[in-house]
């Protein structure tokens, strides 16, 4: 551990200080780096001298299996990374006074903590003596009269409204809000914000037979007349998805167009930029056209999870189960797998975004992981996309922690990026 002047800088100190910076603007939404900060202060302060373990962050910390491969997961890499540049934003805006300093030097899981520098205390008092000259050589400035002053103050209202003319023509609001979009944001959604057209989100909405105050189940082709079918219900999940692209695109000063998916077209594909939210099993539009190769949604047939619904992984890499499969559906949800999967069109001059759990809770992971600025920085670091690049297809699946119907966690466990 490295901590300047100990003595000056107590564990009470360094815990208050952690505390202003997980409570600042800079790490407000920033869940998982909130999380690794806090673990690397206890590790750094109980363990003075220690080395903190990559494995055992991953293991802690982001709730990686035992077998976690760093070679194979850069997950705590690619955080750590992130909290050592968020630190750094932050001693540069809002703890610029902070009395102590917190670093995560290059190469090591071991915080620094040391005294800081307040931006006031750099200025230097003005010698007594040379204040006693100024006072005692100041001159009271002349009075000047209400006329001029009348004057001045209407030649200085033409000037703001010169001013605020030009800097709307040349600078229009839109686009100054736009630039003000953090930079993962524009990466990712670029495809779908920059065409003249609103980008589609269609959303799944599952056939079901029966009525709310009576009971109602899944369609069932063997013994239902389909001219009894609902198909005006959704999912929890995909309600607060929508709700949740759309506060996304109307940040990047775009709107989107909303649709559930039993009435959406062939037609519609064939001509716009796509979000689907929600798996085939209730988004049937997904069954007709381009979707994921890598991850697909299956349900199974046979077994004791029979009739559930899970993300088979077609080609499995080292130390990756061949299928994805959150909690039964016979008991309560914990868990549940998403996919983040984005492909081709119809058009292969457009694209479509499919965004699904197993689960109505997946669904809702699954956007809000796209829709965060934390998990989407992640998301982008793993395609290894730069401020400049350009995103391509890629597949990625999900794992999600639900509480009492809440999904509180998503962790990448999978990704495979290129057109299949």
């Amino acid at each position: 551990m490295a901590v300047t002047r100990a003595h000056l800088a107590g564990r009470e100190q360094c815990f208050q200080e952690v505390d202003r910076v997980v409570n600042s603007h800079i790490l407000h939404g920033s869940e998982s780096l909130c999380k690794l900060l806090r673990y690397l202060t206890e590790q750094t302060l109980d363990h003075p001298g220690g080395s903190v373990k990559e494995y055992q962050i991953a293991t802690e910390v982001f709730g990686r299996p035992g077998n976690f491969d760093p070679h194979l997961d850069s997950t705590v890499r690619v955080q750590a990374g992130r909290l050592r540049l968020k630190l750094a934003e932050y001693y540069n805006s809002e703890g610029a006074q902070d009395p102590l300093v917190v670093e995560l030097p290059k190469g090591s899981y071991a915080l620094s903590f040391h005294l800081g520098t307040p931006i006031s205390s750099r200025l230097q008092p003005w010698p007594q003596d040379h204040l006693q000259i100024a006072q005692e050589t100041a001159q009271p400035f002349p009075r000047t009269p209400p006329i001029a002053i009348a004057m001045m103050a209407l030649l200085l209202a033409v000037a703001v409204g010169v001013i605020a003319v030009l800097l709307t023509r040349n600078y229009p609001r839109g686009s100054q809000t736009h630039d003000s979009t953090p930079a993962a944001y524009q990466i990712f959604w670029k495809t779908f914000v920059s065409g003249s057209e609103e980008s589609w989100v269609i959303f799944s909405n599952g056939a079901f037979v029966g009525r709310p105050e009576t009971g109602m189940r899944y369609f069932n082709s063997a013994h239902d007349s389909s001219a009894v079918i609902l198909d005006h219900y959704t999912g929890v999940g995909e309600v607060l998805a929508v709700h949740e692209l759309d506060r996304v695109f109307n940040l990047l000063k775009k709107n989107i167009r909303v649709k559930r998916g039993t009435l959406f077209s062939l037609d519609d594909a064939k001509n716009n930029d796509l979000i689907f939210v929600g798996s085939p099993a209730e988004n049937l539009t997904l069954l007709e056209i381009p979707g994921t190769q890598q991850f697909v949604f299956q349900r199974l047939t046979s077994g004791p999870r029979k009739g559930d619904l899970a993300i088979t992984n077609v080609h499995p890499q080292a130390d990756e189960p061949k299928m994805f499969m959150g909690s039964p559906s016979t008991g309560a949800l914990t868990e549940d797998y998403a996919l983040i999967g984005l492909v081709r069109g119809l058009d292969p001059a457009h694209s479509a975004l499919i965004l699904a759990g197993t689960t109505t809770m997946g669904t809702q992971a699954a956007v809000e992981y796209v829709c965060r600025q934390d998990s989407l920085e992640e998301l982008l670091l793993r395609l290894s996309v730069s401020k400049t690049g350009e995103l391509k297809p890629f597949e990625a699946v999900l794992h999600v922690k639900v509480v009492r119907g809440v999904p509180l966690k998503a962790d990448l466990v999978a990704l495979r990026t290129g057109a299949p």
